[in-house]
């Protein structure tokens, strides 16, 4: 039987008229136990429809956090209102929403080898959109907890204000090239997809979808391994992909030719690279 519960939106952060960061705290004060990677399924009452809409939406905050659930969420608006995204946007810090406990799987950190052994990999995590939050959750709790393994998040967004992120993920680099690598290992870069469009004229990163990161020329390292310092193999690196089904299928186009496989097709011995989740 699933159990519903209360909450209250605490915090509302508009980054632009479709995009917005909210804090929800259940009504008895309690954070539910969860790992990062996972989803919050939260309702709300849709008076057009006369009952309560439901949908999931991947936690941003990270298990350590007691103090509240973070989502970060898209009004969708086309090809029709979202019935529980409107509502939400149109909601108000004080308002109640329902919630069912956190779960999911597809994007758990993975811990352990085929073998048993650590796994001590380097996270490589592409996010599409607002599908960065798993691993906002993914870089705070390493970081919370002290883990020593080498991190990249990487952002693909149509528009500058769209990463949704970026403070964040940059004050953890720089809090890794101050401590030193060996004690906090992150970096982060973004991609944005419309660099001719007006508002992006300041823009002067990676240009294309986030997959692009990927691509290599002519033989030389795609921009991603520039970055690390070196090609990326199933033997030192794993990959975590959240998005738009175009956003996996593209990223699976490079990573497959290399050798890559994701959990859902994994080989003989238990043994895998990727893992990811679509959304749409």
């Amino acid at each position: 039987m699933v159990v519903e519960n209360k909450a209250t939106i605490t915090y509302v952060q508009l980054l632009k008229e479709d995009l917005a960061i909210f804090r929800l705290v259940p009504n008895d004060g309690v954070i539910p136990e969860y790992k990062a990677g996972q989803f919050l399924t939260i309702g709300m009452n849709v008076p057009s429809e006369g009952k309560v809409i439901r949908r999931a939406y991947s936690i941003a905050s990270h298990p350590e956090n007691k103090k509240y659930i973070e989502l970060v969420i898209r009004w969708v608006r086309k090809p029709l209102p979202g019935r529980l995204t409107t509502q939400l946007f149109n909601a108000k810090e004080g308002d109640e929403i329902t919630w069912i406990k956190p779960t999911g799987a597809a994007l758990l950190i993975n811990d352990k080898l085929p073998s048993g052994e650590k796994d001590e990999r380097r996270i490589i995590c592409l996010g599409g959109g607002t599908g960065i939050a798993p691993f906002v959750s993914f870089a705070q709790h390493l970081h919370a907890t002290g883990d020593k393994r080498e991190i990249v998040a990487l952002h693909g967004a149509s528009y500058i204000d769209e990463l949704s992120y970026k403070e964040l993920f940059t004050n953890l680099e720089m809090e890794s090239i101050d401590k030193g690598r060996d004690k906090w290992n992150f970096r982060y870069r973004a991609a944005i997809s419309r660099p001719q469009e007006w508002f992006n004229r300041s823009w002067s990163g990676q240009t294309g979808r986030v997959e692009t990161f990927l691509r290599s020329k002519d033989g030389e390292p795609s921009p991603l391994e520039q970055m690390i310092g070196e090609r990326v193999t199933p033997q030192n690196t794993m990959f975590y992909i959240c998005g738009w089904q175009g956003t996996i299928d593209g990223c699976m186009d490079y990573l497959s030719a290399k050798g890559f496989v994701t959990e859902r097709n994994k080989r003989s011995d238990g043994g895998f690279e990727v893992k990811y989740e679509s959304y749409g």
